[in-house]
């Protein structure tokens, strides 16, 4: 398994997508916050508590959550690739097991993610902390608790990248399989909210689950006040991670067990 993950490394390494990974996690962490921090949430439209409050420091971090659908497309992507230029073909054929080589696979993918959501994570930190500083606010939460959130906030987006490698072993076109995880990460489940019934399954679906584990139920509570209905309850946090972790090894398993016998070439 050893020389299969150097070589699943040294292939990914070849390539720009880890350059790519890192630098948009640290423009969506860093700079995104950055710069929402640097405008402050009172200004927004419509306005939000601000910095010096527990619920604006909570609000301004949450949304992060919103740009799920990012990771999920580059996991999808660092799948689809390989069937797009084929280069598949040629790995199964020099390591006729597949289920090692796609194990292999799955763990580079796995510390790609984990790589996303800490620098993710770090970025953010670091420019909430910046910016805080220069504009001479105390942020409304202590620093244990703003590293705990956003340390839920990277491990929902690792889950996502995963989720996306598991996206893409299932639909090998890329453009397809990009279309259906942006779509619903993006449209679907934000649409699903605004129909009555439908909306009762939110709390267990991914982002249900990820509002519940970072505590931003901005959207939910948008949506339920412009409709006039009650939101449901969200699950647990506790709950709502064992839940993204289900995900996260279902799409581990399609990843691995879809591409077995499939003709690749």
């Amino acid at each position: 398994m050893t020389p299969l993950m150097t070589a699943e490394f040294r292939r990914l390494l070849a390539t720009r997508l880890p350059l790519g990974l890192l630098l948009t996690a640290a423009l969506l962490g860093g700079g995104l916050t950055g710069a929402m921090a640097l405008v402050g949430p009172e200004n927004f439209t419509p306005p939000m508590p601000g910095l010096e409050t527990d619920a604006g420091v909570r609000a301004l971090l949450g949304i992060l959550s919103f740009t799920a659908f990012v990771p999920a497309a580059i996991g999808t992507v660092a799948v689809t690739s390989e069937y797009r230029h084929r280069t598949a073909a040629v790995t199964f054929l020099f390591a006729p097991r597949r289920w090692r080589v796609l194990a292999a696979k799955l763990a580079v993918c796995a510390l790609a993610a984990l790589a996303y959501g800490v620098v993710l994570a770090g970025t953010a930190a670091a420019a909430l902390s910046a910016v805080a500083a220069g504009r001479g606010v105390t942020l409304g939460l202590p620093t244990g608790t703003v590293l705990a959130l956003l340390a839920r906030i990277g491990v929902a987006m690792a889950a996502y990248l995963l989720l996306g490698v598991g996206v893409g072993a299932l639909i090998r076109n890329q453009i397809v399989a990009l279309c259906v995880v942006v779509g619903y990460l993006y449209l679907g489940e934000p649409l699903l909210m605004m129909i009555p019934g439908l909306n009762l399954a939110y709390p267990v679906l991914p982002g249900g689950a990820t509002a519940a584990l970072t505590g931003f139920t901005y959207l939910t509570d948008a949506v339920s006040q412009q409709l006039g209905t009650t939101p449901g309850p969200l699950l647990p946090p506790a709950a709502a991670a064992l839940l993204l972790v289900a995900y996260t090894l279902v799409a581990s398993v399609v990843a691995v067990v879809v591409p077995m016998r499939r003709d690749v070439s």
